[in-house]
């Protein structure tokens, strides 16, 4: 434990300048992260790395067990089970053979299989904080493929955690496994809301709560004779909640989870070991044409055999590119299976390496296609590489063809409702456009026209005709999609929310009508505005210039506390 508490202690140390690097050049954390851990692994002894690489891993997997939420991703759930079993069959077989190819056993090149085939539930979801309130179906989508793949990660581990796959052993393992699965749904459905009555409101109790769950299936794990990560898995599903009734959990639990996720990625830094340091040219090369194989495959050929699949599927090519460019990189599950392998000795440390290079540099540049996605999109779409379909659109929208002088409403959430009853109110015509898959029965029930789908995409405007449109009003806080409404190809007044007031005051510059953010407008002032707009009461000049006017004097207005 001494040894442990030291290597966390070096990893901090080490750690800390790279952070703050990061956040000076206002760059992605994962790359100094992992550069932090190549720095660090050369005062720690591999043993302890894998070990707290191990532990690690299996407290990450707890935490996001814990926020699985099955009723967010209902809607697209079948998609995702589809992509994520594409991923695992084609990836891992093009993975397998490649590595057969390179002269690799076939028991080792199952390894590799599994590590380009999987894609990392940690790196996805840290980096989709915001993504599935700002983009629904894309942080949906990445969400449903996490799930269905870590379903058949645990399963992966249960056959293959002891190097063999001789029935006496899969039997009792695969019993056991789903035993706590089994369990977890029990403690969950029966048990859970029971504790938090118990605790009686209080976060700390409700914490020590979940602690002692985590203690009892991961002992079981243990005493089952199975990877502890297993019985992770299933004590995160049977402490599943709901954030809003357990907030002091949720944050709780967020703060272990951040704290983790930076143990990982330096660790993964750490146990690299790069070609010709201390190894043969000979058995460097091969290793590196091994892990530039895996790289490829799973950086490039996963997230387009994920984008074919989902415009297979009828998702707009903008929506599937996203989602695709989620999985790009080595799971943590495979991390996992690949380190009971080399514990085993069914695992070679030459392969071991590769697998964790190749999962260090697609850690690397996945951080890199999330924070560049919207541009590699576009360069792809631009050259046609990229061609989508509108199944989807064209299924579930709804719109006049003959809708002229009509109101462009983005978003159905508490504003989107009111200027619509807004609209009936004064008997103007409206179309609602809605990206949200959950929303999908309630916007089409309660809206004349509609259409379902994604606002950056050009069909999705042509569907609504918003170029025979009078006004579009943008309930969305998106930058993104608010400069891309400002690029339409219409004679329309554009009306935009902003988070800041500088926004605001950048957006009124490129042309936008009316630029609302939290400090200055409310959905029931806005539809007044609209209202008066369409009466003929309020000028679209006066409308600017009144904005214009409270913007700057909020500006120059300085709170007592600070005079």
């Amino acid at each position: 434990m001494t040894d442990l508490l030291s290597a966390v202690a070096i990893i901090f140390l080490v750690t800390g300048p790279f952070l703050l690097a990061a956040n000076r050049l206002e760059l992605p954390t994962v790359p100094f992260f992992v550069l932090a851990g190549i720095v660090a692994g050369r005062f720690i002894e591999p043993a302890l790395l894998l070990e707290l690489a191990y532990y690690g891993i299996a407290l990450l997997v707890f935490t996001f067990g814990a926020q699985i939420n099955l009723s967010g991703i209902r809607t697209v759930i079948a998609d995702g089970e589809l992509a994520g079993l594409g991923q695992i069959l084609i990836v891992g077989s093009l993975g397998v053979g490649f590595s057969v190819a390179l002269g690799v056993p076939p028991t080792e090149a199952i390894y590799l299989g599994i590590a380009v085939a999987l894609s990392s539930t940690i790196v996805g979801t840290a980096l989709l904080q915001r993504t599935i309130n700002a983009d629904p179906v894309r942080g949906r989508l990445v969400r449903s493929i996490q799930f269905v793949q870590d379903l058949i990660a645990i399963l992966a581990i249960l056959l293959l955690g002891a190097g063999t796959l001789e029935a006496g052993y899969v039997g009792p393992a695969l019993a056991a496994g789903a035993a706590l699965l089994l369990a977890a749904v029990f403690v969950n459905r029966y048990l859970f809301d029971l504790i938090g009555r118990l605790a009686g409101g209080s976060d700390e109790l409700m914490i020590l709560g979940v602690v002692a769950l985590l203690t009892v299936f991961v002992g079981a794990a243990e005493f089952a004779g199975i990877s502890i990560v297993v019985g992770a898995f299933a004590a995160g599903l049977a402490v599943r909640y709901d954030p809003v009734n357990y907030l002091g959990l949720f944050n709780g639990l967020q703060s272990i989870r951040d704290f983790f996720v930076a143990i990982f990625f330096v660790t993964i830094g750490a146990l690299v070991v790069f070609p010709f340091v201390g190894a043969e040219w000979g058995e460097s090369v091969e290793i590196l044409l091994l892990v530039a194989g895996l790289v490829v495959l799973t950086a490039i050929v996963k997230p387009a055999v994920t984008t074919a699949i989902l415009i297979a599927r009828g998702y707009e090519a903008r929506s599937a590119t996203l989602a695709s460019l989620n999985t790009d990189q080595v799971s943590e599950f495979a991390l996992i299976i690949a380190i009971q392998a080399l514990t085993l000795e069914a695992l070679s440390p030459a392969i071991f390496d590769a697998i964790i290079l190749a999962a260090a540099i697609t850690m690397v540049t996945s951080s890199l296609t999330h924070q560049y996605g919207e541009r590699i999109y576009r360069t792809l779409a631009d050259r046609g590489v990229i061609t989508g379909r509108h199944d989807r659109i064209d299924e579930w929208s709804d719109v006049p063809d003959d809708i002229v002088d009509h109101v462009v409403i983005v978003g159905y959430g508490r504003q989107g409702r009111s200027l619509v009853e807004t609209c009936e109110a004064i008997d103007h015509p409206y179309v609602v456009i809605e990206n949200d898959p959950n929303r999908r029965d309630i916007v089409t029930s309660e809206c004349d026209a509609v259409v379902i789908g994604d606002a950056m995409e050009r069909y999705t405007w042509e569907k609504a005709n918003v170029g025979d449109a009078k006004l579009v009003v943008s309930t969305v806080n998106s930058l993104p999609v608010s400069r891309r409404i400002l690029s339409l190809d219409t004679d329309a007044e554009i009306t935009l929310r902003a988070a800041d007031r500088a926004t605001a005051l950048e957006l009124l510059d490129e042309g936008a009508l009316y630029v609302g953010h939290p400090d200055l407008l409310a959905g029931q002032q806005l539809a007044q505005q609209i209202r008066e707009l369409f009466d003929g009461d309020l000028t679209r000049e006066e409308l600017r210039e009144n904005q214009r006017a409270e913007l700057e004097r909020r500006a120059d207005h300085v709170p007592l506390h600070l005079r």
